[in-house]
């Protein structure tokens, strides 16, 4: 599965804010972005003083933003921005929905993960069930009442021991219901946009695909 292996902190560079790709660092005095937040390269500082941006610039951005913050690469999210076209609604939302019910960002989400990156390797090594099934897919896109829990060999490694107490200050949206205590986690239904918290203008994204 092709993936990105690049600097996580020039991505955030490049949008020009915090993606929070990189869990606990990214509010530690470590993160790059706080002490360069110019875009990366060579000319990075000098393209802080360009001309205004146009409107297929910002799209392209918004929908770079996108891919970057949910570890999604070009075809791929092409495929679910199709998907969302085909479906009833607004194709933005239903475009985020997708992206939210994907299995990486339903454990992150959880609080089993500091970022969805760790969450996409968790899943890939095998260490969550859904619906008592063993699954290494991190795009498997979940639905309501899917459940989710830590496997039980999984349990007796020392990351998952320390994690209820790890995860005793964790909020989940709405749309999801948390176990901290049993690691085991619920999909109660499809997220509205209301309870999708990225910073994403997705018209932006709908825009970019329809020129």
């Amino acid at each position: 599965m092709a993936r990105y292996i690049g600097s996580k902190c020039k991505l955030c560079r490049r949008e020009g804010e915090k993606l929070f790709l990189k869990g606990d660092r990214c509010l530690s005095p470590k993160c790059a972005f706080e002490r360069r937040e110019y875009p990366p390269g060579m000319h990075g500082q000098k393209k802080t003083f360009r001309r205004k941006t146009s409107d297929y610039g910002t799209q392209l951005r918004e929908k770079q933003k996108a891919r970057r913050i949910y570890g999604v690469l070009e075809h791929q999210f092409r495929r679910y921005f199709a998907d969302a076209l085909r479906h009833k609604g607004m194709t933005g939302v239903n475009l985020l929905q997708t992206l939210e019910r994907r299995l990486d960002n339903v454990v992150y989400r959880l609080g089993f993960a500091s970022s969805r990156d760790q969450a996409r390797q968790l899943v890939q090594h095998g260490h969550f069930a859904v619906n008592g099934k063993a699954v290494r897919i991190p795009s498997l896109l979940l639905k309501g009442s899917d459940a989710i829990t830590v496997r039980e060999a999984s349990r007796k490694t020392q990351y998952f021991q320390d994690l209820p107490k790890a995860m005793e200050h964790v909020t989940v949206p709405g749309w999801i219901a948390l176990d901290a205590a049993n690691l085991q986690g619920r999909v109660v239904n499809v997220p509205s946009r209301e309870q999708i918290d990225v910073p994403i203008r997705e018209q932006l994204i709908v825009e970019f695909y329809s020129r």
